[in-house]
């Protein structure tokens, strides 16, 4: 009897392992396939049904190779029947914008793009959205700022204060100019002018091939003023008000079924699980990319890290400049 006891307690502990490392196996399986599916879809790649492709442009622009991977592989899919811009942005360096506004006008030759303006469209970020063949804002969305800024901190002042100089040798006087270090010229700030008028004329010229608006109209929009989307249809820099829906029934008109379903195309994963996209989502999960970017708000420090010419919208608290 002992025997037969203890042959019952044996398989009821082997039937307890059998039912965990089933469970553990099922578990494993649905991982995988969680995982492989996330893989193929989690930017719209991996779709394939007829849909509409979502693709959201925020934050500060700059040139952003992965995001300009995306718009051609967009571009290439033959399940993606028309494009949305999701644009919130205060804008960025002016190389940057102009390297998204040529390959949005690439991918406008295949398919139908419409941008929808969500807070802000500002600046680079308006850059990007009049490459678009159609745009819609909310009412109370803050679109324009058109303009090019070039800004250089000058601590000559602190430098006298704390008994600091710096010296160099240079080929010629507008070598490396302006600097920090050493107050700016009026040869400098010349060069400095120049440089910035000729991106502007850039800019304002690709806004008025972009809208129906003539140059004298572009030039009395262009002084950097932002509008509500309201103003700004008034002034036509966009063409209708409204959300994802108006810009999902301005694709009906050209021909895409206003049915289909709205796919983002999300960045991809790169470097596997611990890639970029993975510590990204850690550094978000600790809201530490929010922190960061308030400090450097707050500190006005924001366009020191952006390289060459800039076409971003800054609010100021104190005074304002664009």
């Amino acid at each position: 009897m002992a025997a037969r006891a203890d042959d019952l307690i044996d398989r009821r502990r082997l039937r307890r392992k059998l039912s965990f490392w089933r469970v553990a196996a099922i578990l494993l399986v649905a991982a995988i396939v969680i995982a492989t599916t996330s893989y193929f879809w989690r930017d719209g790649a991996g779709a394939g049904m007829d849909h509409i492709a979502r693709i959201k442009i925020e934050g500060t622009i700059t040139e952003d190779e992965e995001l300009l991977e995306r718009l051609e592989r967009v571009q290439e899919s033959a399940t993606v029947k028309g494009v949305i811009l999701h644009i919130n942005s205060p804008g960025g360096t002016t190389a940057g914008g102009e390297a998204v506004f040529e390959a949005v006008r690439r991918l406008a030759v295949e398919k139908p793009v419409v941008a929808q303006v969500g807070t802000l469209a500002a600046s680079a970020g308006y850059m990007i959205a009049s490459a678009a063949d159609h745009i819609v804002a909310r009412q109370s969305s803050i679109v324009g700022s058109i303009g090019v800024l070039f800004q250089y901190p000058d601590v000559t002042e602190l430098m006298d204060n704390i008994g600091i100089k710096v010296d160099g040798v240079k080929s010629s006087p507008l070598k490396a100019e302006p600097s920090p270090f050493t107050p700016t010229t009026e040869e400098e700030r010349a060069m400095i002018r120049a440089l910035v008028m000729d991106s502007y004329d850039w800019f304002v010229g690709l806004v008025q091939d972009r809208r129906p608006l003539d140059r004298a109209e572009v030039l009395a929009l262009a002084d950097g003023s932002i509008f509500t989307g309201r103003q700004a249809l008034e002034s036509r820099l966009v063409d209708s008000l409204g959300g994802e829906e108006e810009a999902v029934r301005w694709l009906g008109t050209r021909g895409v079924d206003g049915e289909l379903d709205v796919v983002e195309w999300k960045p991809r994963n790169q470097g596997g699980w611990w890639g970029v996209g993975s510590q990204a989502t850690i550094v978000s999960l600790f809201g530490l990319d929010r922190l960061a970017d308030q400090l450097l708000v707050r500190a006005g420090l924001e366009p020191l890290f952006l390289d060459g010419l800039v076409s971003v919208w800054q609010p100021r608290s104190s005074s304002t400049a664009d």
